[in-house]
């Protein structure tokens, strides 16, 4: 049987919001709360969405080239301390799994049509 580390990999997403606060989206959990600092919601219209490359469930692991330790405290400072320009860098989930069986499947419909 497989283990989730076996069937996820992460990747790192940089961002690159312009024009000065609010962001536009809401963080939740932390060090604090025995979580990692995920993006929970993104604001409609909101600079994070106009940006289109940030999404529900990133994992927030950078400010403006600080490495977070997982604080959502500390997290918060290093935002309101962003006046015009903040850079973030999230972490998210890639499934191999999820991946491999649309490719799976692709390849036996698509082989199947054919015979």
């Amino acid at each position: 049987m497989e283990t989730v580390e076996q069937l996820v990999s992460f990747h790192h997403v940089q961002v690159q919001l312009q024009g000065g606060a609010p962001w536009g989206f809401t963080l939740k959990g932390g060090l604090e709360h025995g979580e990692p600092l995920i993006i929970t919601k993104i604001e409609e219209g909101g600079k994070a969405a106009q940006c289109k490359k940030l999404k529900v469930g990133d994992e927030l692991v950078n400010i403006n080239g600080s490495a977070l330790y997982g604080s959502r405290q500390e997290a918060l400072i290093l935002i309101k301390g962003s006046y015009r320009i903040l850079k973030i860098t999230v972490r998210r989930p890639f499934y191999f799994q999820s991946c491999i069986s649309v490719i799976v499947t692709f390849l036996f419909f698509g082989l199947k049509k054919k015979m």
